[in-house]
């Protein structure tokens, strides 16, 4: 690993001024969730690879370490700023649930085509943290999201360059990249998040359980604020990689930004 969350100073957090950005806490702790429960979604996927022993050795060796680092990072980062915040009968609940939903189903029916989903899904949480780096303006949450994007931005390119290998046989062409790249961004806004951040107001909020309303004024000011920050360009660079474009037509992709991005603006860290 390129870090460790034992190198971090979490005493140096300043608490009053992380506390004040509730919604910022907020999308943190939802992603320290997902993040934990990630150990899961690996186990889905390396059934799915059986027989590519080095791909594998990736995703279960550094892959699976990573994110479930990239969750404790997060959980150290609550605790300290949320002390009164019982994070781990929250997860409980959170993960029982979530469990139920990382099933071999919900993957692509080949290995190209869940590969290009897997762009998507990074595509999606490294811009988040991108966005959580720019949004944050307490110094040790931005150099953990600073660490955090550049492991899912490795990540990315470790599946793309899967992707190219097994589409050597597979042979998709750009309309089915196109369709599977379409499809995943439009389900991008899956149930991990709106599980993890129910769970989360529900242990922040006790007194507005039962309250949808409540949960989905909170969930939609979060996702404003990811909105309002996030890194339009590099998202889409990313996300049309797979369809590996003329230059000429790149461009104007980039300059008709909204499906793409979009989506992501919402639920960016589905797995």
């Amino acid at each position: 690993m390129r870090w460790r969350v034992e190198n971090i100073d979490f005493s140096r957090i300043d608490v009053q001024r992380a506390a004040a950005n509730e919604d910022l806490m907020l999308l943190l702790c939802a992603a320290s969730f997902v993040e934990s429960g990630s150990d899961l979604y690996s186990h889905t996927l390396i059934d799915f690879f059986d027989g590519d022993d080095d791909f594998c050795a990736w995703l279960r060796d550094d892959w699976e370490a990573e994110e479930l680092q990239h969750g404790r990072a997060l959980k150290a980062y609550v605790g300290a700023v949320w002390p009164d915040f019982d994070w781990d009968a929250s997860f409980a609940g959170f993960f029982a649930e979530y469990s139920r939903t990382c099933s071999r189903e919900q993957l692509e029916k080949t290995r190209a085509r869940e590969l290009v989903a897997r762009c998507v899904i990074e595509t999606g949480t490294s811009s988040l943290y991108r966005t959580i780096g720019q949004c944050a303006d307490e110094p040790v949450l931005a150099q953990i999201a600073e660490r955090i994007h550049a492991d899912e931005v490795h990540h990315y390119k470790i599946f793309y360059q899967a992707f190219k290998r097994y589409n050597q046989s597979e042979r998709l062409g750009r309309y089915a990249v196109f369709r599977a790249l379409l499809r995943r961004s439009l389900e991008i806004r899956n149930e991990d998040e709106e599980i993890a951040m129910r769970h989360v107001l529900a242990a922040r909020y006790p007194g507005r359980v039962g309250d949808p309303q409540f949960s989905a004024r909170r969930i939609e000011r979060v996702s404003r604020m990811v909105m309002d920050s996030l890194p339009i360009d590099m998202s889409v660079k990313m996300m049309i990689k797979p369809l590996d474009l003329p230059a000429r037509v790149q461009r104007g992709l980039l300059a008709a930004t909204g499906w793409a991005v979009r989506p992501l603006s919402r639920f960016l860290f589905s797995r």
